[in-house]
């Protein structure tokens, strides 16, 4: 058994740097580096796995989402929620499974819809569209009917210019494959898709 004597100091080496501060030791700067590579994969699996990037082509969805923007759709939410009124959701074009729309639900399975002079009534009450601008809206009327089950009538915000469920019908759920979440393309408008 060996006793420390208190007369003896051990050595202890330092580094510092040119400012005189104490240099990040070799465990820092493989924790840091852990660190960096843990939430590198993280962001990695939730982009791949539980969000996609899309980019927006065209501009039936202005003036909330212009032409070009690039945003991630959370191809997941509909597996723990249900599809709301006023979501934009993303799903395969009916007359063209290849191709993906992006349109806001404006009728739920079982509502009586119709349009009238562009402004839509659901179940009999004219429903608020305040991300309709009026420059945007047309002056279309038709009688929609009663969404049928497990399907989504669908429109443009740009109502003029959008091709949506008034030229195709209503989106069965199985092809709505996700819901638009964060535009990161241009920062300007970086933000939630609205």
């Amino acid at each position: 058994m060996s006793e420390e004597n208190p007369d003896q100091q051990m050595e202890q080496k330092t580094t510092e740097s040119p400012a005189g501060e104490p240099a990040l030791s070799r465990h820092e700067i493989r924790q840091w580096l852990l660190d960096v590579v843990v939430a590198v994969l993280v962001a990695f699996f939730v982009i791949v796995f539980l969000y996609q990037p899309v980019k927006v082509e065209g501009t039936s969805m202005q003036p909330g989402l212009q032409n070009h923007d690039r945003l991630f759709v959370n191809k997941f939410i509909y597996d723990f929620d249900k599809i709301h009124r006023g979501d934009i959701v993303v799903f395969h074009y009916p007359l063209n499974p290849k191709k993906s729309f992006i349109k806001r639900v404006i009728g739920l399975p079982g509502d009586r819809l119709s349009i009238e002079d562009g402004h839509v009534y659901v179940n009999g009450k004219r429903l608020h569209e305040p991300y309709v601008p009026k420059m945007y809206r047309d002056h279309t009327s038709m009688m929609v009917g009663v969404v049928p089950p497990h399907e989504y009538f669908v429109m443009g915000d740009h109502r003029s210019v959008s091709e949506d469920s008034r030229d195709f019908g209503p989106v069965p759920r199985k092809d709505i494959y996700g819901e638009a979440s964060l535009v990161y393309w241009p920062l300007s408008f970086m933000g939630m898709a609205h």
